[in-house]
């Protein structure tokens, strides 16, 4: 009996950065960046640092388990070795699998926005067209969509450095002092500060999806932990220099009002038209899109693997070596709810997700490291990283929930 093809092992640590920072460095930093200046004001950038390190927390325990468990459905498989609990883990997994469906179904309508802008063609039209093209590009193979994804994040993040080079003027004249950038111990300077972190947050979310490619990561158990974390310092190191950029280089009130700060802060800076800036950020949303639909069909395929969810989503098509069937699964519940649903429930939705995805995956690690269940080949985290996680993760899907409940 021939045996069943399995996923194919292409991603090296150079490639799965880049998927990394493809779906964390996706639109969102175009378009929040003035809503983060309006409430931190000219210390935006501390509360992009505060927002990492707060991030942080659960990207260092999906660094460990990701390099313990190494596999689809990763979230599922860290909930059930940690709470022992296969309802849970099911569950978790199907979180896993909406938060990508409903995050590109939320993006997707934004490229169709600027797209039905720019061609005249109806919104239907786009949002088929473009899920087709995506849903096909992500059957044909690990290597192709991820290698589009790779070079469309090269984009995205080249176009970060553009902003930051247009605005380096801003930083030198006048040159600003340490004590300019540094906040002073007062309440209302932190109020601010800590409600921006809030916003930014958000932009820091996104590391979780690589764990779900982890049977295609060759030398996964030393390679993942280290994309892991180059991704998020990578980024850290991109937020903190734009958003310094942007705050000395447009007045803060216009800042906050525009609905695309880092096409305003480029044009102001240059001079130049700030269309490049915009296609940019149209292609960051594609890219965020095509990221998240393969790491829902990897969570699908892995959930059957596991044994969790009917085996016909298990199976790997023998010539692309990708599961067809989940991908058209995944795919269609994209196209069903851009369909449906505007940009911001479906944004607010996944945000709620996947804090409490977070939120569950750190309290699987602490009870893991509890029962004190070794692995060698993994990395060692300290106890207090998943407890922190937890509440961080927990009080952030708290308020969310809120604003879900508010409307």
């Amino acid at each position: 009996m021939a045996k069943e093809p399995g996923l194919k092992r292409v991603l090296s640590l150079p490639i799965l950065v880049l998927y990394g920072l493809g779906t964390t460095i996706g639109a969102g930093i175009y378009a929040l960046i003035g809503e983060v200046a309006g409430s931190a004001g000219t210390y935006a950038p501390v509360s992009f640092l505060v927002a990492a390190l707060l991030a942080g927390l659960s990207a260092l325990s999906f660094a460990e388990l990701g390099a313990r468990f190494p596999t689809s459905a990763g979230e599922a498989r860290y909930v059930r070795e940690g709470l022992n609990s296969a309802s849970l883990a099911l569950i978790v997994g199907f979180m896993v699998i909406a938060s990508g469906v409903v995050s590109s179904a939320a993006v997707l309508n934004g490229f169709t926005g600027y797209f039905m802008e720019l061609t005249g063609a109806p919104r239907s039209l786009s949002v088929l067209g473009i899920v087709l093209i995506l849903g096909g590009l992500a059957a044909w193979g690990i290597g192709q969509s991820v290698g589009v994804a790779a070079f469309l994040t090269l984009v995205e993040a080249g176009g970060l450095i553009l902003v930051i080079w247009a605005g380096q003027g801003g930083l030198l004249d006048p040159p600003p002092r340490i004590g300019d950038l540094m906040p002073p111990f007062e309440l209302a300077a932190w109020s601010g500060i800590m409600a921006g972190s809030f916003l930014a947050f958000f932009a820091f979310i996104g590391f979780e999806d690589m764990v779900n490619v982890a049977e295609e990561v060759k030398d996964v158990t030393r390679v993942m932990p280290r994309a892991i974390v180059i991704t998020l310092s990578v980024t850290l190191v991109l937020y903190v220099a734009v958003a310094l950029v942007a705050v000395r280089s447009v007045p803060l009130a216009e800042l906050a009002a525009s609905k695309a700060p880092l096409a305003l802060v480029f044009e102001r800076s240059t001079g130049w038209s700030p269309v490049p800036i915009s296609l940019i950020a149209v292609m960051a949303t594609v890219n965020g899109a095509l990221i998240q639909i393969v790491m829902a069909t990897r969570v699908l395929y892995g959930l059957a693997r596991q044994g969790q969810v009917p085996a016909v989503f298990g199976r790997i098509n023998a010539r692309t070596r990708t599961p067809i069937l989940a991908t058209i699964m995944v795919s269609g519940a994209v196209l069903i709810l851009a369909m449906a649903f505007r940009t911001a429930p479906l944004a607010q939705a996944t945000s709620f997700i996947v804090l409490t995805i977070f939120a569950l995956v750190n309290l699987a690690l602490w009870r893991i490291k509890r029962h004190g269940v070794a692995a060698p080949e993994a990395p060692n985290m300290p106890i207090w990283i998943p407890i922190l996680g937890f509440h961080v993760s927990t009080a952030f899907a708290g308020v969310e929930a809120v604003r879900l409940i508010l409307g």
